[in-house]
C-alpha cells in the first residue's frame, strides 16, 4: 500500500461528510476548524496468508471550542451515525469494501477514543480520534 495515498483517500473520503469539514492528508501546521486529518500510523506487514499488510491510523477531528456546547455539539455530529457521520463518509456503501479509490483493499473505523480538549501549534480545539483499519496488498 501506498502509505501517502491511503492518507489522502481517507481525507477525501472523510470530507464527503460535510462540505465545512477541512479535510488533509497531512498534519497539517494550522488548523483551520472543522478539521480532519490522519496523524499517527502503525503498520503491521504479512498480516494475512497472501502477505497484506495492515495499517491502524489514528486520524483526528478537531473543532473549535470558541463556545464549549457548540464545538461538542458539532464534534458529537460528526462522531455520530447521522448525516454528517465521518464514520459513514469513510467506509462508504454497508457491504462494499471501500477501496479509498484503489490504494487499499478494505477500510473499517474500528472506534473513537480521546474526546477531549487538543492542543495543535499553541492552539486549543475539541477533539476526537478515529482509529481507522486499514487492510492492503503490499505491492499496490
Amino acid at each position: 500500500m501506498d502509505l501517502q495515498a491511503v492518507r489522502q483517500g481517507l481525507a477525501d473520503a472523510a470530507a464527503t461528510a460535510d462540505p465545512g469539514l477541512n479535510c488533509t492528508g497531512y498534519v497539517p501546521d494550522s488548523i483551520n476548524e472543522p478539521a480532519f486529518f490522519p496523524a499517527e500510523v502503525d503498520i503491521d506487514y504479512d498480516q494475512t496468508f497472501g502477505g497484506s499488510d495492515t495499517m491502524t491510523i489514528t486520524c483526528r477531528l478537531l473543532v473549535s471550542r470558541s463556545d464549549d456546547e457548540a464545538g461538542q455539539k458539532n464534534l458529537n455530529a460528526y462522531l455520530s451515525r447521522g448525516t454528517k457521520s465521518v464514520k459513514a463518509a469513510i467506509e462508504g456503501t454497508p457491504g462494499v469494501a471501500q477501496t479509498l479509490s484503489g490504494a487499499c483493499d478494505d477500510v473499517h473505523v474500528m472506534r473513537v477514543q480521546g474526546y477531549r480538549f487538543y492542543q495543535h501549534n499553541g492552539s486549543a480545539y475539541i477533539g476526537a480520534e478515529l482509529v481507522v483499519k486499514v487492510i492492503g496488498d503490499p505491492e499496490e
